[in-house]
């Protein structure tokens, strides 16, 4: 695997983050038209950062 792929994948769960946490703040980019699916949203960007940093985290071991 290409060491950029989880650099990408941080990159994409951060973006995602902050997308969703505005929308749920201030209901800036989608209305806020569902509050479960913003959830849903944050806690898989949460997952797919931390599963990016610790392929980074572990590559960097070998």
């Amino acid at each position: 695997m290409s060491k950029s792929v989880p650099f990408v994948g941080v990159v994409v769960s951060g973006i995602v983050g902050i997308l969703f946490l505005a929308d749920l703040a201030v209901a800036i980019p989608f209305s806020r038209v569902s509050l479960l699916a913003d959830v849903g949203f944050i806690v898989s960007s949460g997952i797919l950062a931390y599963l990016s940093w610790s392929t980074i985290m572990s590559r960097k071991e070998e």
